[in-house]
């Protein structure tokens, strides 16, 4: 395992009484005038950010740019951490923390991995079915876009 060194810190292996989030990471990719979605080949249906499971002993940068290419085949340069969203009912499967950054994506877009495709939306285009809380986050980001200010 990559990093089978780290796995004595996860605490779930000494205690499995500890129960704790699980940490993730989403991406808003800007790409050719838009940002990215990806639509899910999983449940929940719906478009989504690019992201997903933080692995034990990576970074969140590490993470978010892992993720980036495995489901956009975009490399992904991360430009600032924008927020952390953290509601129990974020995620319908069980409860998540994420940290989302803002990129700059290059190269050819393409949906891969957990992604059935990926596509290029302005705020004007979104696609009526988001997943997650990714509709909170995708407003949050144009209104910080437009006023400077961010999500408290």
């Amino acid at each position: 395992m990559r990093y089978a060194a780290f796995e004595r810190y996860d605490m779930r292996h000494a205690n499995p009484e500890i129960r704790t989030p699980l940490l993730t990471v989403d991406i808003i990719i800007r790409y050719q005038g838009g940002i990215v979605l990806i639509e899910r080949k999983n449940p929940p249906p719906g478009w989504a950010l690019p992201g997903g499971f933080v692995d034990i002993g990576e970074s969140l940068e590490d993470a978010a740019i892992r993720e980036a290419k495995e489901e956009t085949s975009l490399d992904v340069t991360l430009v600032e951490q924008f927020h952390a969203y953290s509601k129990p009912d974020r995620d319908p499967r069980f409860h998540t923390v994420t940290m989302v950054f803002i990129a700059d994506g290059a190269g050819s877009l393409k949906g891969r991995d957990d992604a059935r495709k990926a596509a290029v939306f302005t705020a004007d285009t979104l696609p009526p079915q988001i997943a997650f809380d990714h509709g909170q986050i995708l407003a949050d980001y144009f209104n910080y876009q437009e006023t400077g200010v961010r999500p408290a």
